[in-house]
């Protein structure tokens, strides 16, 4: 599979945010709370989640940094680590396989 160029990738992150966003206000108005499946539209993230599937990231952690606007590594030297520690979906495991990934890279969280 071809890798996809950084103008197409850019203009799936603004759909996805765009209907992330969409999801949200109407959450806001029928008062769910819980997420389910058919609430998420996992064809949007797998189209830009491959970065992430590649290092070996959980689903939930996948999107939860999706939805933040980060989509490959070198998009964590924008954030600090206790915000991404912050994100609902990061689990323990999910920041240590980014930590190490990160020290691989040679990058650094924002602090």
């Amino acid at each position: 599979m071809a890798k996809k160029s950084a103008a197409k990738i850019k203009m799936e992150a603004a759909e996805i945010k765009r209907a992330a966003a969409a999801r949200r206000e109407e959450k806001k108005l029928r008062n769910i709370i819980p997420v389910s499946n058919d609430d998420v539209d996992l064809d949007y993230y797998a189209s830009v989640d491959q970065a992430w599937v590649e290092i070996g990231l959980a689903a939930p952690a996948r999107r939860a940094l999706i939805d933040d606007g980060l989509f490959k590594l070198s998009d964590l030297r924008k954030t600090s680590l206790a915000a991404v520690k912050e994100l609902h979906g990061m689990g323990p495991n999910a920041i240590r396989i980014l930590i190490n990934e990160m020290k691989k890279a040679d990058l650094s969280f924002r602090k």
